[in-house]
């Protein structure tokens, strides 16, 4: 499976940049819906694209190495 650091990324630019990110902010600049953002962040094991992967590290200036992780499934 795997697993999105889609938050722990967002509170890394937030504290680098020293100003909240909001996912609806990241939606106007990535053209990514605000709900696929949110299930990004928060549903275990979503599937998104790698469009979105793409956009999600050009936003927050990250690897994909840095932004996904493979785990073991439960």
């Amino acid at each position: 499976m795997i697993r999105f650091h889609l938050k722990e990324l967002i509170a890394k630019r937030e504290f680098e940049r020293g100003k909240r990110i909001t996912l609806e902010e990241m939606s106007r600049e990535t053209d990514i819906h605000r709900t696929t953002l949110s299930k990004i962040a928060n549903t275990r094991g979503y599937n998104t694209t790698t469009d979105n992967v793409a956009a999600i590290c050009e936003y927050l200036e990250c690897s994909v190495g840095e932004f996904l992780e493979i785990v073991e499934d439960d």
